[in-house]
């Protein structure tokens, strides 16, 4: 009996173990997210929507999530709190000579970005940016339904649509200045035949059409997205679904 009750206390004492050691692991993953959305130029309605999506995936997966529009909490000491950078819609020169240079050494630290839509109309006159956001914005035509083509599903951002060729939704469908495609891994391309409602010419056109890719880029985990002008983008199941594989990815708690 002695040698039973031995037994019992040492298995409730590995269990105890097991226990502290998952809790510790759970601490140890949770992501810490700052979310940054300010705008000198142009200013999407849709802010405050993505700020609550991803909020809410935050309440939901265990993220502690920070959004700010504050750009001189861009210093080494405030960003090392983060695991992951997202920019969420964000126009024109946003950051200063000290700002930019945090934030490069956040990157470079092995941290995570992830651009949604207006990411690529930001930091023009930067182009270590451009290159960490895969590409800059040129143009778009209006915003309506189109169909994008899913090329690659082996990314976890693209498990929404695993099984799907296609995917239609209405948003604001980027052209960028340079096509990224050999410097990024492309995942989705935008069918310009579902374009309905065209613009005065064609600068819009690409031909080979990216609108969603990642990379490595640094040391660092960069995605990009083109969803998110409009409110109903954060709102679409799929869209929140594809964003919360994103930033697992870019913070490093999920694998290619």
């Amino acid at each position: 009996m002695k040698n039973v009750v031995i037994l019992f206390s040492l298995f409730f004492i590995s269990l105890n173990l097991f226990a502290q050691s998952d809790n510790k692991a759970t601490e140890q993953k949770k992501l810490n997210v700052l979310v940054f959305s300010k705008t000198v130029g142009f200013r999407h309605t849709s802010i405050p929507a993505g700020i609550k999506a991803i909020t809410t995936l935050g309440q939901q997966k265990g993220w502690a999530v920070t959004a700010t529009e504050d750009p001189t909490l861009f210093t080494a000491e405030f960003l090392a709190k983060f695991d992951v950078c997202i920019f969420l819609n964000p126009t024109m020169n946003v950051l200063d000579e000290a700002q930019e240079k945090a934030f490069t050494a956040f990157i470079r630290s092995g941290k995570g970005f992830v651009g949604i839509h207006a990411a690529a109309d930001c930091e023009y006159d930067w182009k270590w940016y451009g290159e960490l956001n895969g590409a800059f914005f040129k143009t778009h035509p209006p915003y309506q339904l189109a169909t994008i083509n899913i090329e690659n599903t082996n990314h976890p951002a693209m498990k929404p649509f695993v099984g799907m060729k296609t995917f239609t939704v209405e948003d604001e469908f980027y052209t960028y200045k340079e096509n990224p495609r050999g410097k990024v891994t492309v995942l989705a391309t935008l069918d310009e035949s579902t374009i309905k409602k065209l613009p005065k010419d064609d600068a819009w056109r690409m031909g080979d059409h990216p609108v969603i890719w990642y990379h490595e880029f640094e040391g660092a985990r960069s995605f990009y997205t083109v969803f998110g002008h409009g409110d109903a983008s954060f709102e679409n199941e799929k869209i929140q679904e594809h964003l919360f594989y994103a930033i697992e990815w870019a913070g490093r708690r999920i694998n290619l």
